[in-house]
């Protein structure tokens, strides 16, 4: 993650403009379908968020966890990230 880490916290604090502005939308009463544009894309970041934290996770964490013989680990974490991606 830390070669990543820049990255996602520039994204994370566009997302928190974001947020300020679907707040200020709302508080403004802005049109319905304008605002859903806007929350889809806020989705959308925290999604391209999640898969570079996966795939830093998958290429380092889980790799390292192998390699040490700790099998069974590195296979529950990836099907509870397998499994929160599904929802």
């Amino acid at each position: 993650m830390h070669t990543n880490k820049q990255k996602i916290i520039r994204r994370l604090k566009i997302l928190e403009g974001q947020l300020r502005g679907l707040q200020d939308m709302i508080n403004k009463d802005k049109y319905c379908v304008d605002v859903i544009t806007q929350t889809s894309a806020v989705k959308q970041g925290l999604s391209n968020i999640e898969d570079m934290l996966l795939e830093g996770h998958l290429g380092h964490c889980v790799v390292n966890q192998i390699k040490k013989g700790e099998n069974e680990k590195a296979v529950s974490e990836i099907l509870k990230v397998y499994k929160l991606k599904r929802k």
